[in-house]
């Protein structure tokens, strides 16, 4: 389900995907200019990312999240991604007593169809250095408006599921089942996407993305593939190089900057997994100490690699307290946000399945502190 419908009814690793080995990338360092927390000295905290009118915000402060990634500012460079327009939004946010820790990029989820740039990912030339540049310019505004963040996607795919099943009460999930799933049509508008021109063009964003990301001290967090793939298969011609854990230390050595990490979905690197309930930790571990974590989706499975079925956060293989406990060990202070909630008759947009996360999240933090 969309990933912000909350309350926008009614109120307004042992499978890889890629052809790296493990002499292709380098440890990342982390760099004195945005410090990784002390072990065990990490304070994450509740967040969400919603559309941000004043009727969602007023309850978003009320049930007591006080951190927001906003909606999308626009599909293309315009007044709303000016420094003006962004300021502006930043300062409506603050006025309910958010923080606005992100915004994200018109680099979203969506299959390359209806992506809005998708000359970068499609590979054409100049189309793309356009696309790019525009990009640039939005970094550089959210420097200037006070923004600390952005998240996109790498995404030609989109979100892949399969067919729904009934969990919990008679909820609806979503599922994904690659065991005789339907690919069709078999190719996407881009067309056969091998992993190495997949790789060529991240490669091509990133060499002058994260610079610009550098200089105006942006976060830039990229969500993994959702879900992996079987290694040389893909999906529909094209190979999800983000949708393994080697594939993603591979993403976040290419340029190695303090600026560039991860929108660590925690349910999508879980689908990575074959035994996600065992696997997770080590994962949060790997990205975590290195600074790599710059946002949490956290979610919970039931299942694993090429087999999943997304559930509440209570109920899945992963245990939320232990994966919890590992962001704080590694020094991690930044959003813990639900996402892909389960879809419940009668309730609008996902508004009380929300609710019942940020309510689980903030328990477990609590207990976090207590702990402390």
């Amino acid at each position: 389900m969309d990933r912000r419908a909350f309350l926008a009814t009614g109120v307004a690793a042992s499978q890889l995907n890629s052809t790296l080995s493990a002499q292709d990338w380098k440890p990342v360092v982390p760099s004195p200019e945005l410090p990784v927390g002390k072990k065990g000295k990490g304070k994450p905290k509740l967040g969400t990312q919603h559309i941000s009118d004043d009727p969602t915000l007023k309850i978003l402060s009320g049930l007591g999240v006080n951190n927001i990634c906003s909606g999308l500012p626009s599909r293309a460079m315009d007044a709303s991604w000016s420094v003006d327009g962004l300021s502006r939004l930043r300062e409506r946010v603050e006025s309910h007593g958010i923080r606005l820790e992100m915004v994200p990029l018109p680099l979203s989820s969506s299959p390359i169809a209806k992506a809005e740039y998708p000359d970068i990912l499609m590979g054409r030339s100049p189309q793309r250095d356009k696309a790019i540049d525009e990009i640039c310019q939005m970094i550089r505004n959210c420097a200037k408006a006070g923004i600390p963040a952005v998240k996109y996607n790498m995404s030609i795919l989109g979100v892949v599921r399969t067919p729904a099943a009934i969990g919990r009460g008679g909820a609806t999930l979503s599922t994904f089942k690659y065991a005789g799933a339907k690919q069709d049509p078999p190719l996407t508008e881009a067309g056969p996407v091998p992993a190495d021109l997949y790789w060529e063009r991240i490669t091509y964003f990133l060499n002058k993305v994260i610079p610009v990301a550098n200089e105006e001290k942006v976060r830039m967090a990229c969500h993994p593939h959702d879900p992996g793939m079987p290694v040389g298969k893909g999906w529909r011609g094209v190979e999800t190089v983000l949708g393994s854990v080697d594939g993603l230390k591979k993403f976040v050595s290419i340029q190695e900057s303090p600026f560039h990490g991860l929108n660590f979905c925690q349910g999508t690197v879980s689908e990575m997994l074959p035994k996600p309930g065992r696997e997770i930790y080590d994962v949060i571990r790997y990205f975590g100490s290195r600074g790599k974590i710059f946002n949490v989706h956290f979610r919970n499975i039931k299942g694993g690699f090429l087999d999943f079925r997304e559930v509440h956060p209570d109920e899945g293989d992963v245990d939320m307290i232990k994966a919890a406990r590992t962001y704080k060990e590694v020094g991690y202070s930044g959003m813990l946000m639900p996402d892909h909630v389960p879809k419940i008759e009668g309730d609008a947009g996902g508004r009380q399945a929300f609710a019942f996360a940020f309510g689980y999240i903030r328990a477990i933090l609590q207990l976090l502190e207590s702990e402390a």
